[in-house]
């Protein structure tokens, strides 16, 4: 599966692997602010679903857009332009798809979120574990002042992140707000100069990559799991998602090298 998503040619999207064990996904429309289209939906299920169906291929995966200017600036309402309404609803069901996709990435998904992220490009950004942004990047969910609404998981993503007073101003206005403000707020990590977030994300990811596979891939598990349940549920999911590391060859390598006083090499076993 990691072979068949790089040899692959996509239309809009570039996929590529910087470094082994990471898999990098740049959205690749930058004339139209790597908006979405139906392609690019149906791109995006290609490339998240190979990755669920193949956990250890990867350590870590980057999403980003290409370009300076935008991230994503939500599907291309030029394509829209005319739909009906049978062809709008088969359009969004795939988006979807595409958003529960990308949720379900098992491995750490970081995003580098390098320009304007409106729309359903902020719901996109809010499917990633954590992101950076550029110091210009913009955020809006604008679908209100469109006559929809989120559709892709801004209306339970966005309160959970941000909490649901200052969601709730968000959506209702349909206000863009800035780079600064979604760090005060806790919704990207850090910020970065222009140009420069997809080199800090891929320094993260390489940390990631660095420590045990499955021991990353059962606490991104754990805390996503254990978030949707009372405090006492997620205790006991997290010991089941601990002592499914208790056999592996990892564990045991992790306490060799330190006692060697050395690099481990895990192997994701």
């Amino acid at each position: 599966m990691p072979h068949d998503l790089l040899a692959r040619c996509y239309d809009t999207l570039l996929v590529t692997a910087p470094e082994p064990q990471i898999l990098q996904v740049m959205l690749n429309r930058p004339e139209r602010s790597n908006a979405f289209t139906t392609a690019m939906t149906e791109e995006l299920l290609h490339v998240f679903g190979g990755v669920e169906a193949d956990p250890g291929a990867y350590r870590c995966v980057v999403l980003t857009g290409a370009g300076e200017r935008a991230f994503c600036a939500g599907a291309d309402l030029k394509e829209r332009n005319g739909m009906t309404d049978e062809q709008f609803s088969k359009q969004h069901y795939l988006i979807e798809r595409m958003a529960r996709a990308v949720l379900n990435c098992p491995s750490p998904l970081l995003g580098a979120i390098n320009g304007a992220a409106f729309a359903g490009g902020l719901e996109l950004a809010l499917c990633c574990d954590f992101a950076y942004a550029s110091e210009t990047a913009r955020f809006a969910l604008t679908e209100v002042t469109l006559g929809i609404m989120p559709g892709a998981g801004g209306t339970q993503n966005l309160p959970r992140t941000i909490g649901e007073r200052r969601a709730k101003e968000v959506i209702l206005t349909g206000t863009p707000f800035s780079a600064q403000d979604a760090l005060a707020w806790g919704m990207v990590n850090r910020l970065c100069p222009p140009g420069e977030v997809l080199g800090a994300v891929l320094e993260t990811a390489r940390r990631i990559a660095g420590n045990a596979p499955l021991s990353v891939r059962q606490a991104k598990k754990s805390i996503t799991q254990g978030l949707q349940m009372d405090r006492a549920s997620g205790m006991l999911f997290e010991i089941e998602a601990y002592y499914q590391l208790i056999g592996t060859e990892d564990r045991m390598e992790g306490i060799r090298a330190f006692n060697e006083k050395r690099k481990p090499d895990f192997k994701g076993r």
